[in-house]
């Protein structure tokens, strides 16, 4: 069995999707499972965070590693995908990096979509809207993953649907505020539009001719299965949310049944014993910046790090923290061996 590739998802930016991801993929790692973490954020926030300048500088221009928009490339010049070279992070955690040079890619794939339902002409275009899927499951293959965890921008445009077809499953980072919520509106309608759609290929595709002449070629069955919403990064007050945040909060299961699973009927439930909600994630504050500036997340933090006094006692509730939501989420899509 291929290993669950995990996509976050807003189109609401600034909600710590990408901070959350990264503290996960270490997580994982931690808990001795082999873990790919893909950056298909055109911004490449998440390609920052785990590596230095001078490295990501050296991967676009110098080195043997390679990004994602290197491995797309050929297929802009009518060539075929390059074979991802990733970056060995550390035992159990690989990176493919992302790249600015990404963004090239979006149009080409807009003028791919809808030419991958037209008849008789359907191949390549197939093949370049599933060109992250194939990146991807080449990659997870050559390290054996347990998990593929990917990054990706807050929009609603060409590369993210062609992510998100890759995807099996999709975790929703709210912040506590009026623009999540609304992010969260557009966000359900749309995983739905996309998955119809790329159902509707599918079929067209294994009724053809050309599949016929090329039944080797597998394409992503684009699951895109939402199994719940995360929420982060609001203000504290005695382990209560201050006020300012809790009536966005009081509003988020409703919605969430609402645009993302399609039901009807005012539901009167709480965040906190909401079955959707997998986590709320706190603010860790002063530990951020310290994480950054060390390069590792907040719950490696060491006294040499600086991690003293209440800083220590932080750094034991984030990582306790962190590996609860790692174990709840591996349950949810199925990883073995919690």
């Amino acid at each position: 069995m291929s290993a669950p590739i995990l996509t976050f998802f807003n189109n609401k930016g600034g909600v710590g999707k990408t901070s959350l991801i990264y503290h996960l993929a270490w997580m994982f790692a931690h808990l001795d499972k082999k873990v790919l973490v893909a950056d298909m954020d055109p911004q490449a926030n998440l390609t920052a965070a785990f590596l230095s300048e001078d490295d990501i500088y050296s991967i676009w221009n110098e080195s043997t590693d390679s990004t994602i928009y290197q491995c797309l490339k050929p297929l802009t010049e009518v060539g075929n995908l390059l074979d991802a070279k990733l970056k060995d992070i550390q035992n159990n955690l690989f990176l493919l990096p992302g790249d600015v040079a990404l963004s090239k890619f979006e149009d080409m794939l807009s003028d791919a979509w809808p030419k991958s339902i037209d008849t008789g002409t359907r191949f390549r275009y197939l093949w370049i809207v599933s060109s992250f899927w194939q990146i991807i499951q080449l990659a997870a293959n050559k390290i054996s993953a347990d998990i593929i965890l990917i990054d990706i921008g807050p929009n609603l445009g060409a590369i993210n649907r062609s992510v998100l077809i890759a995807t099996d499953y999709v975790i929703i980072p709210m912040g506590a505020d009026l623009f999540s919520l609304q992010g969260l509106k557009n966000l359900g309608p749309t995983l739905k539009d996309w998955k119809n759609a790329w159902k509707q290929r599918l079929e067209g595709w294994s009724n053809s001719e050309e599949k016929k002449e090329k039944s080797d070629i597998s394409l992503p069955e684009g699951n895109m299965q939402p199994i719940g919403y995360i929420c982060q990064q609001f203000g504290v007050l005695l382990n209560k949310p201050v006020r300012a945040y809790d009536k966005w909060i009081r509003k988020i299961p409703q919605i969430y049944r609402e645009a993302v699973l399609g039901q009807s009927g005012e539901v009167n439930i709480k965040q906190e014993d909401d079955p959707f909600c997998i986590a709320n994630i706190k603010h860790y504050r002063s530990l951020v910046p310290l994480a950054q500036e060390h390069r590792k997340p907040i719950f490696d933090l060491t006294v040499a790090d600086g991690a003293i006094g209440a800083h220590a006692n932080a750094v034991s509730t984030a990582k306790e923290d962190f590996k609860n939501l790692s174990v709840k989420i591996a349950n949810k899509i199925g990883i073995p061996g919690f």
